[in-house]
């Protein structure tokens, strides 16, 4: 059925609705051209303002992406991407789930055990002065430049709520935002659901390359969200050269926002280069979530004053703060010796395991990527039949087509748990499902 005869109503919220009931059941599908605001108004005798009105709710709702003098397509839905990653099937080794060795966490509840928490009442201060302390030390390799001129700092529900709370104070519904490609869901579906149009940049392993941020830049994006390393899912880490050629291309556009998600600084495996040294407006966004657990939700963000201040009014109105128990609990794990040696200690064992999957994949001629992190990357002809041999072969990995726009097919491996007799196991029935042959010695 033409996408004009699902579409019905007198008023700019029933269009709305009808277009979104269309879309939630199946009817109109993702990149769907939607009828023009004048062709639309014609057919059910309202004004063009009233369709241009409804469109506009759309796309703050991320049901439908534009741009202007442009048609008018139906979004990608997070949700129904969500819903693609479902639990593993039993008997399966998974190495598809981007978490850290619970192993590696510390005890919460011992933690919690002991914690004493104030009440805490309307009016206090939203950001507990000892957290703050300990957050600004972590931000301590930020270039002077940076810590010098920026904000208070914030405390926020993770990075992804960092990450949000900075786009949606410095950018608006239909503005371009420069994404890596291939890069993490979450950002890619984020920027899609704030009514806004991701743009790809191409990522190697040291970052986003520099002459396709250029190209993404010319379209004239509002905002780039970087991942300075521990890359999802290429592990890749920006290095000294790569940053100053970043740089340099930012450079020529002075006004555009730099959003550095620096998911796993702790544990990373690679230090930290800057991507916004020098820059007018940026953000860099911290997160617990890798060293103490992905429950926590507590993050930490610094930015220019301006953008600062903007998210610090926007969250005092709305959730307007992140809980004060859970700080009190970050400042006492943070602030543990034992806690801190664990960190350290998780920091090198994921580096040894991600490195010894690498080895024993290139023993047997087979590409992959891992710089840094949580995860390797490797390419393949087409993701589908891969994942499957390897789930008949007892493994679960992560299909590459949500992380990526327009980049070449590959899956994702999880190494946090992978010790060395199964990243053995696993290289070798890979090779065997790509059709590589037996294990070679390296030279």
């Amino acid at each position: 059925m033409p996408a004009e005869d699902l579409i019905a109503g007198r008023t700019s919220r029933d269009i709305a609705d009808s277009v979104e009931a269309a879309v939630e059941a199946g009817r109109l599908v993702e990149a769907e051209p939607l009828p023009s605001v004048r062709g639309l108004a014609s057919r059910l005798g309202v004004s063009p303002t009233t369709v241009s009105a409804a469109y506009r709710d759309l796309r703050l709702r991320g049901v439908v992406t534009s741009e202007a003098g442009r048609v008018t397509r139906v979004g990608v839905r997070p949700v129904s991407r969500a819903q693609q990653f479902g639990p593993v099937a039993p008997g399966l080794r998974d190495l598809s789930d981007g978490n850290p060795d619970p192993r590696m966490l510390p005890d919460v509840a011992a933690a919690l055990g002991g914690l004493e928490v104030p009440r805490f009442l309307y009016g206090a201060p939203a950001v507990l002065p000892e957290l703050a302390e300990i957050a600004l030390d972590q931000f301590g390799d930020l270039p002077a430049s940076l810590r010098s001129q920026a904000g208070p700092v914030a405390v926020v529900g993770g990075a992804m709520d960092g990450v949000e709370r900075v786009l949606a104070s410095r950018a608006r519904p239909n503005d371009r935002i420069a994404v890596e490609d291939p890069g993490y869901p979450g950002v890619l579906e984020l920027v899609r659901s704030m009514g806004m149009v991701p743009v790809g940049v191409a990522v190697d392993d040291s970052g986003p390359v520099p002459s396709s941020l250029a190209a993404a830049l010319e379209t004239r994006v509002a905002a780039v969200v970087v991942t300075p390393r521990a890359q999802n899912p290429t592990g890749a880490a920006v290095d000294a050269a790569r940053a100053r050629e970043l740089r340099a291309v930012l450079d020529a556009h002075p006004d555009v926002l730099v959003v550095e998600d620096d998911h796993a600084s702790l544990i990373a495996g690679a230090p930290y280069v800057s991507v916004s040294a020098g820059r007018r407006s940026w953000a860099v966004v911290r997160t617990t979530s890798k060293v103490l657990g992905p429950d926590l939700r507590t993050g930490f963000l610094l930015a220019d004053p301006r953008t600062a201040r903007r998210v610090a009014e926007r969250q005092l109105v709305g959730a307007g703060w992140v809980s004060h128990v859970l700080q009190h609990l970050v400042v006492r794990l943070l602030s543990d010796d034992d806690v801190r040696t664990g960190m350290r200690l998780a920091g090198d064992l994921y580096r040894a395991r991600r490195q010894s999957l690498l080895g024993r994949l290139a023993e047997r001629g087979i590409a992959a990527r891992g710089r840094s992190g949580l995860n390797v990357w490797v390419p393949v002809p087409h993701e589908v039949p891969v994942v499957q041999a390897l789930q008949d072969r007892g493994w679960a990995v992560r299909a590459g087509e949500p992380h990526r726009t327009h980049s070449e097919p590959f899956v994702r491996i999880t190494t946090a748990t992978l010790g060395s007799d199964e990243a053995e196991r696993f290289a070798g029935d890979l090779a065997a499902v790509l059709g590589r042959p037996g294990r070679t010695r390296l030279a």
